[in-house]
């Protein structure tokens, strides 16, 4: 791991390894595994952010599962617009099915509550949250948090998906801005 990288015009710093992560989504899996057995979910992975995330989860999951993707933004920059965007919808019919949404990252929780509002007219028979990073201290509203690979500080983060104005996700490690 790097001491530094330069991501667009900043500094990050080094703050979770390639291996915490592998090791923290493995143990992620287990438990889907235990609480998901004899049901076969659907996961729901938000883009661009979660395709990392979501594709090494599925490397260990070892039980019968769909997997789609969406993608939302509210991001731009560093900071978030606080308006959610849908590029690209639901393609999945999930009315009746056990979903897993799996995010990157969890901060404010705008875009989640947004997205919970938009899953419920397709009537799953439940929804779970998933999130690799979760910024407790800047949540703005409740969400029901399932699995939390890490509880993070409120810092601006890169790597292993996550960006900054869309560059730096291809980092296997996740770093956070120099600055913080």
């Amino acid at each position: 791991m790097p001491d530094k990288i330069f991501v667009k015009d900043r500094y990050f710093s080094p703050f979770i390894t390639e291996e915490e992560i592998q090791s923290r989504i493995s143990e992620l899996a287990a438990q889907i595994r235990t609480d998901f057995a004899g049901i076969t979910p659907v996961f729901l992975g938000v883009l661009n952010g979660a395709f990392m995330f979501a594709a090494d989860l599925m490397k260990y999951l070892e039980i019968e599962c769909e997997i789609t993707f969406v993608k939302l933004a509210s991001y731009q920059g560093m900071s978030s617009t606080g308006a959610v965007k849908t590029a690209l919808g639901l393609e999945a019919n999930i009315e009746g099915r056990h979903v897993i949404v799996i995010e990157d990252i969890i901060d404010t929780g705008v875009t989640m509550k947004h997205f919970l509002k938009t899953l419920e007219a397709f009537k799953p028979a439940s929804v779970a949250i998933m999130t690799l990073l979760w910024k407790k201290e800047a949540m703005k509203h409740e969400l029901p948090i399932d699995y939390v690979g890490f509880e993070i500080p409120n810092k601006f983060v890169v790597g292993y998906g996550l960006d900054y104005d869309q560059i730096g996700r291809n980092w296997k490690d996740i770093y956070h801005l120099a600055e913080d």
